[in-house]
């Protein structure tokens, strides 16, 4: 399945997250830092959610409460439902 995410408080602006029996398969992220999104794209692919959530939850970027990691365990999250 495939889903669209916004981010709220953070750079990027949308999120588009593919997912398939449990597995990120694909995840774009528009918007932000282009070159970490793509790196954190890249390192997550092929990785169970329940780990992504447990390893992205709760980074904070700067003085802001979250940050485009969060989001994306946020994200997962609501996915995993």
């Amino acid at each position: 399945m495939t889903y669209e995410f916004t981010p709220k408080g953070v750079c990027s602006q949308k999120m588009i997250i593919e997912v398939e029996d449990g597995i990120l398969k694909d995840l774009k992220v528009f918007g932000g830092c282009n070159g970490n999104l793509k790196g954190i794209s890249s390192l997550v692919k092929g990785m169970k959610i329940d780990d992504i959530i447990s390893r992205l939850d709760g980074i904070r970027c700067g003085m802001k409460n979250t940050s485009c990691p969060d989001q994306l365990a946020q994200a997962l999250k609501e996915i995993r439902k």
